[in-house]
């Protein structure tokens, strides 16, 4: 299945917002599930075709939040202020320890267009004729392909939920024709439907799809704005490298000052006048080691 791409958008107020009766309704059969599923993702994918979103910053919030589902899958308590220090306040050599490495293959998962080597290059513990095998199993319309991949996985590797996630998504992906893996299984699924098979697993993934399509389209409007407001200050920046930051800022969940193309005061400035403008946030509440967010 197909989805046509919509016409472009680029007034983030005039983006198509999820309809009510999706968000409302109550699913009461298997059909109702797949209809709901199907409407959602309609509606996703005709944000994911509008210029006003930032892509690459709704895909690495996006794959936050399914990195920290992952790791409480695993039982672990870290949650995405911890995974961002994980990943953002590392010194060089430095390890990141399980969850900042779920955090890490989720977020090279989605960086690249969807590809064996891509997926390969987030998962380097798989063979990539194994990534091949497991993206081919499913067949049908999308949704039920995500299952049967993700079933597929979790059949020769029961432990491997990162992976049978991620490729599940990737086969989402493939079978809507986007471009990038856009994180939404992880996130709507429950630990115990993981341990599903067959109908029932399909079932978990049709809710989970789209309740994370829902969540997934409101974020997309919210970054859209926000991206909207960072790009209209960033004239009256006047530091050298500004610009570079700026889009940087567009890209990444997270930043810290001393990522951007800037020396670490004049970084620390840029961030402290940004938030002063309300163009980005401050995400850790923290006096030191801060780190900086649309």
């Amino acid at each position: 299945m197909k989805f046509a791409r919509p016409d472009h958008i680029s007034d983030p107020d005039m983006l198509p917002q999820m309809p009510v009766w999706v968000t409302s309704a109550r699913a009461e059969t298997i059909e109702d599930e797949v209809f709901l599923s199907g409407a959602a993702l309609s509606c996703l994918h005709g944000i994911l075709g509008q210029n006003a979103v930032p892509h690459a910053l709704l895909r690495d919030r996006l794959a936050l939040r399914a990195a920290e589902a992952c790791v409480a899958f695993s039982g672990r308590f870290e949650r995405a202020g911890d995974l961002r220090d994980a990943m953002h306040l590392l010194r060089p050599g430095n390890l990141p320890g399980p969850a900042g490495e779920t955090c890490l293959a989720w977020r090279r998962a989605v960086e690249r267009p969807v590809s064996i080597k891509a997926l390969g290059r987030a998962l380097p513990t798989l063979k990539l004729g194994q990534i091949a095998t497991w993206l081919d199993t499913g067949k049908g319309a999308p949704v039920t392909r995500a299952a049967m991949a993700l079933e597929a996985v979790l059949r020769e590797a029961p432990r491997a939920d990162e992976a049978a996630l991620i490729l599940a998504d990737a086969a989402l992906a493939q079978a809507l024709s986007w471009d990038h893996v856009v994180p939404l299984l992880a996130a709507g699924l429950k630990r115990t439907d993981l341990r599903q098979r067959g109908h029932d697993l399909r079932l978990a993934c049709h809710r989970a799809v789209t309740a994370s399509a829902v969540e997934a389209t409101r974020l997309a409007v919210d970054l859209a704005r926000r991206a909207a407001l960072l790009k209209g200050v960033a004239p009256k920046l006047r530091a050298k490298g500004a610009g570079d930051a700026v889009e940087i800022f567009l890209t990444q969940d997270a930043v810290a000052p001393s990522a951007l193309p800037l020396p670490d005061r004049a970084a620390r400035r840029l961030c402290d006048r940004l938030v002063d403008l309300e163009a980005v946030r401050e995400l850790t509440g923290r006096d030191t080691f801060r780190l900086y967010g649309v």
